[in-house]
């Protein structure tokens, strides 16, 4: 075999996981908005040295441009071997990709195997396989979705947790977006990812799904914070069949209460949240909430959103967004005890067979 061995997306998919690294030698800034599962990034040029050679490119010349880039690129390929495949055994097998596959995974590529190690190339790079992943996410996954819906606070995302642990398949959207979905959703300390990045970790976990078996998943809006669920994912999860998860009020109330706990520490970012709901609800309305999350009225002002904000906009969409949730499969829970959502989740396991 000729080294470095150059394979498609669709000869590379197969055997991801059997990569002993997996490089993406594009810069840093393109490594953070998405990349393939996976992958470390060692950059052959970084942001700053990207903008430089560019630079020259347009204002000088390509062969001036090209100079400088090897340089640059032959010093950032011998760092990355030193610090971090120095020590590895001729056997070592990476894929290496770059924005098309071309000269940034090339020249490393080329290095790797002069060394001896068996490394392979990814044809056609990060955009052969973000034109993957879009092909797969425009198609109507072919899973038998048990959507479960409920009420704000009803305890949707903890039972999805639990059926996780227990050995179900759950497709959770919110922990894939970094964000619980709702106006007061934004999880302090980590933003969401960029929309690709969400893309593909919804196709990573599709992906693996086995259609025989039920996919768990929460009722969502078209919408998690600031990210879109692609269309046929949310056309397919819509007309599935639904469960309808129930829960006091008092006890939805202490269960909001644990989970956002990071707006009893600072009620002033729950106030510039309140903000948004404004138009909804008028200035008198708004200030009154802003003034008891002051007070530390917490409780009280759950209940009150929960009354006149979340529930009535639930009441509004369900019906309309999911289309058999009129045959759904009722779910009550009495308690928010771990013991009752492991009941619950067994309960769902043996039904949703």
């Amino acid at each position: 075999m000729k080294y470095p061995e150059v394979l498609s997306i669709d000869q590379v998919l197969d055997q991801l996981d059997t990569f002993d690294a997996i490089i993406d030698a594009r810069s840093p800034g393109e490594f953070a908005l998405d990349h393939l599962p996976g992958a470390i990034n060692a950059p052959v040029l970084d942001d700053d040295q990207r903008i430089r050679v560019g630079t020259i490119y347009k204002q000088v010349g390509s062969f001036e441009a090209k100079k400088l880039g090897a340089a640059l690129v032959a010093r950032n390929i011998a760092r990355h071997i030193e610090e971090l495949w120095i020590d590895q055994p001729r056997e070592w097998r990476p894929l290496v990709y770059c924005w098309r596959g071309g000269n940034r995974s090339g020249s490393m590529a080329h290095i790797l195997a002069k060394i001896g190690w068996p490394v392979v190339q990814l044809d056609g790079g990060y955009k052969a396989f973000r034109q993957e992943v879009n092909a797969a996410l425009e198609q109507a996954p072919s899973l038998r979705f048990q959507v479960v819906c409920g009420t704000t606070g009803s305890g949707k995302s903890r039972l999805l947790e639990v059926l996780h642990a227990q050995g179900a398949q759950v497709l959770d959207l919110e922990q894939l977006a970094m964000h619980r979905g709702s106006v007061l959703g934004h999880l302090p300390s980590q933003p969401q990812p960029s929309q690709k990045a969400f893309e593909n970790r919804i196709w990573q976990v599709l992906r693996r799904f086995d259609p025989s078996r039920p996919v768990f998943v929460e009722a969502e809006s078209k919408k998690v914070g600031n990210l879109r669920v692609p269309a046929a994912l949310m056309d397919t999860m819509r007309a599935a069949d639904c469960i309808a998860l129930t829960l006091s009020r008092s006890n939805r109330v202490r269960l909001l209460m644990e989970d956002y706990q990071h707006f009893l520490a600072d009620p002033s970012s729950l106030n510039g949240q309140l903000e948004h709901l404004t138009q909804l609800h008028g200035r008198e309305k708004i200030a009154r909430w802003q003034a008891m999350s002051d007070a530390g009225q917490m409780p009280e002002l759950v209940e009150q959103l929960l009354a006149d904000h979340y529930d009535p906009a639930y009441l509004r969409s369900i019906d309309r967004n999911f289309i058999r949730y009129g045959q759904a499969l009722p779910l009550a829970l009495d308690d928010i005890s771990e013991d009752a959502f492991a009941a619950a989740a067994r309960q769902l396991i043996a039904t949703c067979v």
